[in-house]
């Protein structure tokens, strides 16, 4: 169980600077949000939508919480 403990790395190493998984997930998660919120706005389906900030946010939370669970380890 020790040696498990060790292999997790419990911060990334980005061009010589540590920074915390949570962060580059939110990062990514940034840029995928953007990118979505672009598609709905081509496609005017943000008109269906009461509160479209709220949406954003919302997309933004799950694409965190997605992309910190799955893709990076912590």
């Amino acid at each position: 169980m020790n040696n498990f403990a060790s292999t997790v790395p419990s911060e990334i190493a980005l061009g010589g600077i540590y920074v915390p998984p949570l962060l580059v997930a939110a990062l990514i998660c940034l840029i995928l949000t953007s990118l979505t919120v672009r598609l709905l706005n081509k496609l005017r389906w943000h008109r269906f939508f009461v509160v479209p900030p709220l949406v954003e946010l919302a997309l933004a939370v799950i694409y965190t919480v997605l992309v910190g669970t799955f893709f990076i380890p912590s």
